[in-house]
This record gives structure tokens, sequence and C-alpha cells, in this order.
């Protein structure tokens, strides 16, 4: 339970981190790596990179919930072991990007990947383990009590 108590806290910073981005605006959408069009359209009064951003807050806003919905802090979610699974997956996956960026930042490309980009790549990394191994240790108190969940 306190791995997915965990796992609700990061999502739930990396939520915030998102509003954070809206109001700072351009600046912020070019360190976290949304890239210069979206920099740019929020430069220029842009709704578009706003709205994309709070579609991610509240899909990170939902993984949070559901992570202290497997910790007991929250009513049962829907769907909740698959949900979990898969959103520690999306994590994980978002992380495996961490190997081959430190292969091109220590071959030299140290430009095209910015330190704090490995970091990004690890924390995802990190978060995604803290679902799924909090899940599994869960799992047999995540047991579905519908018949047509899975």
């Amino acid at each position: 339970m306190r791995l997915l108590k965990l796992a609700g806290v990061l999502s739930s910073l990396v939520a915030a981190l998102h509003v954070f981005i809206i109001f700072r605006g351009g600046p912020a959408y070019r360190y976290f790596g949304a890239g210069e069009r979206m920099a740019r359209l929020a430069e220029q009064g842009s709704i578009r990179p706003a709205l994309v951003t709070a579609c991610l807050v509240l899909i990170f806003a939902a993984w949070a919930a559901y992570a202290f919905s497997g910790s007991g802090m929250l009513p049962r979610a829907p769907f909740l072991r698959t949900g979990l699974i898969l959103i520690g997956l999306v994590y994980v996956i978002r992380g495996v990007l961490l190997g081959p960026q430190l292969l091109w930042w220590f071959e030299g490309f140290r430009s095209a990947v910015p330190a704090r980009q490995l970091v990004f790549s690890l924390a995802a990394l990190a978060t995604g383990v803290v679902y799924l191994e909090g899940t599994r240790l869960a799992w047999a108190r995540l047991e579905p009590h519908h018949e047509n969940e899975s």
C-alpha cells in the first residue's frame, strides 16, 4: 500500500508540474521538452498548448487517483488492477528511453540529450517500477469484486 501511495504522490507531482508549465508558458515548454512549436504557440497566445497540457494534467491526475484507489485511500476504481498495470507500463516505456539517451549522451551528443532529459527518463522509469511493484505487492487485496472486471 505504501508504494501505491507513493505512486499516487508521484503522478500528482507530474500533474502539478504540467499545471506549472501551462502558467510559465514558452520557456517551460522548451525546458521540459515539448518542442519549439509548442513553446512558440504559447508565446503567441495560442490556447492549443494549454489545452493539450491540461489534458495531460487530467490524465496524470486520473493516474494518481488510480494509485490512491489501489492504496485504499480512495474508493475502488473500475478495472483497478488492469489500470495500475497499464499506467505502470506507460511510465516504464517512457523511462526505457533512458538507455538510448545514455548512449547518445556518453557518445558526445550532449546537446541532443540534455542531462535534464536523463533525469526525466529516470523519473518515469522509477515511477513505473513503483506502480508495478506496488500493484504486485497488493495484488491479492486488489482482487476484483465484480465478475466482469479484469
